[in-house]
């Protein structure tokens, strides 16, 4: 056996690999800290163009325009919510996080699709898979771990 295959063997270069590791990790922090300062900018600009069409309010477009980006401003919350969620925790999304994401935005499109009758019921029924999904992920032991603030379990 080689001198190098004892070392790591012994353990002896695992710090080399923890220093990169963490600066990995810190580079990843900080890459998902301006993405989030990014969306934070979006939503504003998005805050800013809604209070430009609600003022004067003349149209039922604008209404329709209000609706669609006050739907978008919830998907870019939960987006924030889950980045946090993700450094927060270590670097880990729970499954439950992107699956309440994805019903969002098919709500989102479900209430600004004006199509015909087959499309709405695709729709509704992708919504209910991902409800069946969440049922199944919080009824598997494996999937469920330590509680957080109160009665929420996260998965």
């Amino acid at each position: 056996m080689t001198p190098e295959v004892k070392k790591r063997r012994n353990g002896e270069q695992m710090p080399v690999f923890q220093k990169f590791e963490k600066i990995i990790g810190q580079a990843v922090d900080i890459l998902i800290g301006i993405l989030i300062i990014v969306v934070l900018i979006a939503m504003g600009e998005s805050i800013y163009m809604m209070i430009q069409h609600v003022i004067p309010l003349t149209e039922i477009g604008e209404m329709s325009y209000l609706i669609e980006e006050i739907a978008t401003m919830f998907i870019l919350l939960e987006i924030i919510l889950m980045l946090l969620k993700y450094i927060k925790d270590d670097h880990h999304i729970p499954i439950r996080y992107l699956v309440l994401i994805s019903m969002t935005a098919i709500l989102r499109e479900l209430l600004l699709e004006h199509g015909g009758g087959i499309d709405t019921l695709y729709l509704s029924l992708a919504i209910l898979v991902l409800v069946v999904v969440l049922i199944c992920f919080e009824k598997m032991t494996s999937f469920t771990s330590i509680e957080d603030e109160g009665d929420e379990k996260i998965i």
